[in-house]
């Protein structure tokens, strides 16, 4: 790691500093316990909470099937890939506002040591350091570790990490939401303002997933405390501004994920803030095996420290149509773009530098085309820059060119290719190097095919970028040698070799080594489908399935659906027979919608855009599965991507949808399979619909009866249609839930390949959830000859292995799927092994004894009552905030009535008060009323000549009068009716408070009562 290197990013880029400001990171998958074991390989699950499906409990219990750790070891494969987990140890999930809880299994590989490397640490001050403070640093370091090797208190250095002094812990608090990074700023404020006894410490961060932050004595460098990195949920900063800005923090699960704390900590130099955690962002994402893989790759490529290593990627996006552009897949067998004619395109380069010092890219001054390859430089032609910088995590520097096929220097790539045949196009990119003294130029050259623009464009979630490695060779130039001795340019350019080249090169000069054919120019990416037979699983996700359809088929798939837009409520008759022979890959998003009813959602879209802003309990099972589905498909195997961003969206909205119910484990790769066909809403819409209306849901049922009761059916089938393998399979005591709860659990979506699957999800749909018998049935029918031969162990394997393998060929998949429709299973014969099933589940629990059968029954109770009970809580509490609200608008309303009626009274009093002063000031009206300002009884006399003028000034008053009295009404109208309005929100807080106080005498607490009355009636009668 070059530390260098790194701070200068980080104090160059903001966005860098402010995503981590946002994001918090958190680790998402390990490879054993916190305490590694070499004979533990792979059992993780099964302490993390793979004994539940739901997450609320429920157990398994299993009646003529098998025994209950058999079934769950069954259903533990559907996500236990060991491949994926050697390839995948640790990984890291930007995950915004959604937090994503970590693994409780252990990034360190079994039978390894990651402590068994010799340390190497660096110390770190900001600001940075020059070459000789740090190697003096190094040394000081080094030498208080090895003066305190013998003390029990030194800690064990962690591989490549970097520590930090100059810190005070300020202390640590407890939090409930972990995640959140409002109460995270919150309890930095408090610590950092309440904290009294501060305590100077060092702070050691790990390079890798696999280390432990350390808390380390600044004086003689021992131990205060450790936080394995698995177990640190968010990292957050203050913001600047803010007194909290030279603080950072970070939460970690404590006691097995039961409590979380929050550790505060203050730097003396405000800059080192964004330093530490770029650290632990580091640490987050890179993994150990990875890191000593990269290093064993480089090190007989880097024989000096002039080499630098770039990785350039070419992305070519297509007009689709619509104002945007998408992406153009590339045929994997070939290697070749498939470009349409006479479409415009761009052209996207991703440039990201992989060792030595970072490089700081200042410009692009150049993207360049041209048909062909080995072209010379005269016949690249220039294309309009559109857009150049740093992509978002500052990893990679990306340029976006537009490219118009119609100019004539395109002409050759903008005509149609023949069908077997493919061309050369060279595209170049000239980016100005800080530090280097001339331009550098990254020359791909990549093969294309050009088809019709007819065809139809869909998207491209197989798509491929053609990507480069280059090796740029530099000479540090004295200063005497440079064009400005102020100047920022360091190196000259020496060579610069692409892989390809290189391969080439030792290719011609070891006369032992075959030479390869035309493809070898072009790297290939490692095939999914090699043939190789070996004992790994397939990896879920596997195998393409290609867009390309005859025409015929669909103008006869168009013409159905045209008629069937005209009336939705109705299927057309010819739909069974087409989708019995699949439906057309580009077609399957919108059939799928229609056959299961999602045609018009948008209510359901709104609930899910609801539905993914709220909190799941089931987060950390959602967040352990999300890396293990479809891991070999290019669009979820990217953490963090948007894959795994829109499956993660999903499986939570509908945890927190159905609550019966919740996330079940294998639920994300059908819901895999939906995203590779629709936008995430109309994937969720149809999920549902699977889960309710196909009665997909109901296998998690009750202790898993309905699956059971499957098992059952799928047994008593194979009596009729397969009974040597029957038979066989009760010798070796080989039962249904031990190869069959895959299929069922996962509708075949876990294991096999997707053509195989695809086709599968149409049958389904059409015809419901009994296709998977067919399925199953075809899949034990072609692979009985082999099945007979092999023992109860083989057997297993058999199913594990060989058999999704076998269905990789598209044609074997097809004829499997054939022999699965050709088979008639009639609903009359299912039910009538539903019976048989419930027959004999009754029987068995006829012969249990009442005792036993009590303490089940009690059991379930309890569990029932215990959820009614937390829903009573919930309703208790909604009532008091209810409540609370309530009150809040009564004092509200009460405290703007009484101040309206005492603004009216004093207006009031005030005009009374103006109209007694005229009077009393007029000679003439003041003989008319007394003191307390009413007429008096009779007048003794008038003055002479002034009747008229005295009857217009009472009329006048009289007037006045009404108006004040009036308003007197209506101000005790007001105040009448806001006291009926509280007496009215009195009367339903006291109904409220009734039905809480009837619900906690319900029918199941006396029926439960009853029963606990009567088991120990039993009980003292037995005793």
């Amino acid at each position: 790691m070059d530390d260098k290197g790194s701070v200068g990013k980080i104090s160059v880029s903001s966005d860098s500093v402010s995503t981590l400001n946002s994001e918090d990171f958190v680790l998402v998958s390990r490879l054993g316990d916190e305490t590694p074991s070499s004979t533990n390989n792979g059992s993780d699950d099964e302490k993390t909470g793979l004994k539940v499906i739901s997450e609320e409990g429920v157990s398994f219990k299993i009646v003529g099937n098998g025994s209950e750790q058999q079934l769950q070891k069954e259903l533990e494969d559907v996500l236990m890939e060991p491949s994926l987990a050697d390839a995948r140890p640790g990984a890291l999930v930007g995950a915004g506002d959604l937090g994503l809880p970590p693994t409780t299994a252990s990034l360190v590989a079994p039978g390894t040591d990651p402590l068994s490397a010799p340390p190497h640490k660096v110390a770190m001050l900001l600001p940075v350091q020059t070459a000789q403070e740090s190697e003096l640093n190094e040394r000081s370091y080094r030498g208080d570790e090895s003066s305190s090797d013998g003390s029990p208190g030194s800690p064990i250095p962690d591989d490549d990490s970097v520590v930090f002094s100059q810190l005070t812990y300020l202390g640590c608090a407890s939090v409930n939401a972990p995640r959140s990074e409002v109460e995270a700023l919150r309890m930095m404020s408090i610590l950092r303002g309440q904290c009294q006894l501060p305590l100077d410490v060092t702070l050691s961060v790990p390079g890798v997933s696999e280390g432990t932050v350390r808390l380390l004595d600044p004086n003689n460098s021992t131990e205060i405390a450790n936080y394995p990195i698995y177990k640190i949920l968010f990292c957050v900063r203050g913001h600047d501004g803010m007194p909290e800005s030279d603080c950072f923090a970070f939460t970690e699960s404590h006691y097995n994920a039961e409590i979380f704390r929050i550790h505060v900590f203050r730097c003396q130099i405000q800059e080192a803030v964004s330093r530490i955690l770029y650290s632990f962002a580091t640490a987050f994402r890179r993994s150990a095996k990875k890191a000593a893989l990269a290093c064993q790759q480089s090190a007989p490529l880097t024989p000096d420290s002039d080499l630098f290593i770039f990785t350039v990627s070419l992305e070519i996006k297509e007009d689709d149509g619509k104002g945007t552009f998408s992406a153009v897949a590339k045929d994997k067998d070939k290697q070749s773009f498939k470009l349409r004619a006479g479409m415009d395109k761009k052209i996207v380069i991703y440039v990201q530098q992989t060792s030595n010092k970072e490089l700081a890219i200042e410009r692009c001054f150049g993207l360049l085309l041209s048909p062909g390859k080995n072209v010379k430089n005269s016949d690249m032609h220039l294309l309009d820059l559109e857009s150049m910088g740093k992509s978002s995590d500052g990893k990679s520097y990306i340029i976006t060119g537009s490219w118009t096929p119609s100019t004539p220097q395109f002409q050759a790539v903008n005509e149609e290719t023949p069908k077997d045949k493919f061309m050369y196009m060279t595209t170049a990119v000239d980016l100005v190097i800080t530090e280097v003294e001339e331009p550098v130029r990254f020359l791909l050259e990549t093969r294309v095919r050009v088809c019709s623009p007819n065809d139809r464009l869909f998207w491209p979630f197989s798509k491929r970028s053609h990507t480069e490695t280059f090796y740029l060779k530099l000479r540090h130039m004295e200063r005497k040698e440079r064009k400005s001795p102020s100047s920022d340019t360091l190196y000259e350019v020496v060579s610069l070799e692409s892989e390809t080249e290189r391969e080439k090169r030792k290719t011609t000069a070891s006369p032992g080594i075959l030479p390869g054919g035309p493809g070898s120019m072009v790297p290939s990416p490692p095939e999914d489908d090699e043939e190789e037979d070996n004992d790994e699983p397939l990896l879920s996700g596997s195998g393409d399935v290609s867009k390309e359809c005859a025409e015929k088929i669909l103008e006869t798939w168009g013409d159905l659906l045209s008629k069937w837009h005209m009336n939705l409520c109705v299927r057309p008759r010819q739909l069974p027979a087409l989708v019995r022979s699949g439906i057309p890959e580009a077609l399957r998003g919108e059939v799928w919608q229609l056959l299961s009813g999602c045609h018009n959602n948008d209510h359901q879209v709104e609930e899910y855009r609801t539905l993914i802003t709220k909190e799941s309990p089931q987060d950390s099972a959602i967040t352990r599965d999300i890396n293990r589905t479809f891991p070999a498909h290019d669009y979820f195997k990217d953490t963090g991507g948007d894959g795994q961003d829109s499956l993660y969206k999903i499986c939570k909205a509908y945890s927190v949808y159905d609550e019966e119910i919740g996330y079940c484990q294998g639920q994300s790769f059908l819901a895999a399979v939906l995203l590779l066909h629709m936008p995430e809403e109309q994937a969720f819409s149809v999920l549902v619909k699977i889960m309710f209306d196909y009665g997909l849901r109901d296998l998690f049922k009750q202790n898993f009866e309905d699956l059971h009761c499957k098992f059952f059916q799928l047994e008593r089938l194979m009596q009729e249609y397969i009974p040597d393998l029957y038979n066989h399979f009760l010798n070796v005591g080989l039962e249904a839930h031990m190869y069959a709860s895959q299929w069922f659990l996962t509708l075949f979506t876990a294991k096999f390949p997707l053509y195989m699957v695809f086709h599968i999800i149409d049958l389904l749909l059409c015809e419901g959830i009994s296709v998977i018998f067919n399925v199953a049935l075809a899949l034990l029918k072609t692979s009985k000859d082999d099945l007979i031969q092999t023992d109860f162990e083989g057997a297993l394997k058999f199913f594990r292995v060989p058999v999704p393998k076998r269905y990789r060929s598209e044609e074997n998949a097809k004829k499997l799927m054939e022999l699965a429709c050709s088979m008639k299973i009639s609903q009359k014969k299912l039910k009538k092994f539903e019976k048989e099933y419930h027959t004999i589940r009754e029987q068995q629990e006829q012969q249990e004894a009442p005792i036993e059968r009590y303490e089940r029954e009690n059991r379930r109770l309890q569990e029932a009552n215990m959820r009614l009970e937390q829903e009573n809580d919930d309703l208790a509490h909604e009532l008091v905030s209810s409540k609370i609200a309530l009150r809040k608008d009564l004092d509200n309303i009460c405290s703007q009535l009484s101040e309206r009626l005492e603004k009216q009274q004093a207006a009031n009093r005030g005009e009374l008060e103006k109209i007694r002063a005229k009077v009393e000031g007029c000679d003439k009206c003041s003989n008319l009323f007394n003191k307390e300002g009413r007429v008096r009884a009779a007048v003794s006399a008038a003055p002479p000549g002034g009747g008229e003028e005295t009857d217009e000034e009472k009329e006048d008053l009289k007037n006045q009068l009404r108006e004040m009295e009036l308003e007197l009404a209506q101000t005790k109208l007001q105040l009448v009716e806001a006291e009926c309005k509280i007496q009215d929100l009195e009367h339903h807080l006291g109904l409220a408070l009734n039905e809480v106080q009837a619900a906690k005498k319900t029918w199941f607490n006396r029926t439960l009562s009853s029963i606990k009355t009567v088991t120990g009636t039993q009980g003292k009668e037995t005793t």
